[in-house]
């Protein structure tokens, strides 16, 4: 069964993400009157499909991405003269910006759409203000602060869950610190100063920040929300997820991240049927996030990738003529070869990540 809900997961989850980044293509090439000769959902041979009109609805051998197909794509297709207003090559750039954009756009709303599904539907999580460990010898130690203690407020705010405790103790620096928890039904103070300690953030790098010793029990409390609220939160989600990828993806070229973190479609295998078994919430909100990863990627300014695309047709637009077909069928080669090394390397990652721990086997 766990095999089971592992392939079926991944199968919702890839084919969700690609039909709906291959539909942006396709509705935007429709709207602009050009003529899509094939949509597929994988790459390689046709496996089967259908063919409605001019178009080709199919599905192929290898499941690992999609495309459309349109008409005078590759601008050195031959097209004749009664089919070159349905031709992509010979529309605007703003009309083949377009186009390209919607692939990663539609793939960013599918992500709010999925983050609203979830705060409407499931309610909106918030880590509590419960204490879970209190490190030994440390200020919340030493003023008395014990495991269990649910901190009410600090200074006199009044503290929603665990995000707003934080923010609260970096606003107020090494300041003494008055704070109000309940423990066994009963209110108490306690008279806190923090001390600036060297931590570590999301990434790994060391930071100072005031610190107070203690660590969050781990237990959720739901806020209902109503589907306006639900709709706002869900885009506020987005944005940040979006600017953390975008920072990730920095970070990695700093090698402030080791390359060894990459993970690819193994890696998703496996995290979508951990999230299958953890709930339909769960699943959704890791849609959300694998979609908005997808977007990003897609952004890369890298020949091949919609990114290189509309890399292209901005300079384009600011020579105000094409770029020769022989430099973008160099740049695109050379985006090919990336593109494939980065594979290999994810693929890699993925497999040591399956391989026994042991003598004469790297860790990942």
């Amino acid at each position: 069964m766990e095999l089971l809900t592992t392939i079926l997961s991944t199968a919702v989850v890839l084919g969700v993400l690609i039909f709906v980044h291959e539909l942006g293509h396709f509705l935007v090439a429709r709207w602009a009157g050009v003529t899509v000769l094939r949509f597929s959902l994988g790459f390689g041979p046709r496996v089967f499909g259908i063919q409605r009109g001019e178009t080709d609805y199919c599905v192929s051998a290898v499941p690992l991405g999609g495309y459309v197909k349109m008409l005078g794509e590759d601008p050195e297709e031959e097209v004749e003269e009664a089919d070159r207003e349905r031709s992509f090559s010979h529309q605007p750039v703003k009309k083949r910006l377009a186009i390209v954009l919607a692939g990663p756009l539609s793939n960013v709303v599918l992500a709010i759409v999925l983050f609203a599904v979830v705060f409407g539907v499931f309610g909106l999580p918030h880590l509590t203000t419960e204490i879970g460990t209190v490190t030994k010898a440390s200020p919340a130690a030493q003023a008395g602060l014990q495991p269990g203690d649910k901190v009410l407020s600090i200074n006199g705010k009044e503290l929603e869950d665990w995000d707003a405790l934080s923010e609260t103790i970096q606003q107020e620096g090494t300041r003494p610190l008055d704070v109000m928890v309940e423990r066994n039904g009963e209110v108490l103070h306690f008279r806190v100063t923090p001390q600036v300690q060297e931590v570590k953030n999301i990434f790994g790098e060391p930071i100072q920040r005031p610190v107070i010793g203690i660590t969050a029990a781990g237990s959720y409390r739901v806020e209902r929300i109503n589907p306006f609220k639900a709709l706002y939160y869900s885009l506020e989600q987005t944005w940040t997820l979006s600017k953390l990828f975008f920072l990730t993806i920095v970070k990695l070229i700093e090698r402030v991240l080791p390359m060894e973190t990459l993970g690819g479609p193994i890696l998703i295998a496996q995290m979508a049927g951990q999230q299958a078994q953890e709930g339909l919430m769960n699943f959704l909100h890791f849609m959300g996030l694998i979609s908005i990863n997808l977007a990003i990627l897609n952004l890369l300014p890298i020949p091949v990738l919609d990114g290189g695309h509309i890399f292209f047709f901005l300079l384009e637009a600011m020579l105000g003529r094409p770029i020769s077909v022989r430099k973008v069928e160099l740049a695109q080669k050379v985006g090919l070869f990336v593109l494939i090394v980065l594979m290999v390397f994810v693929f890699y990652n993925d497999i040591m990540r399956l391989l026994p721990k042991g003598p004469g086997v790297p860790a990942p």
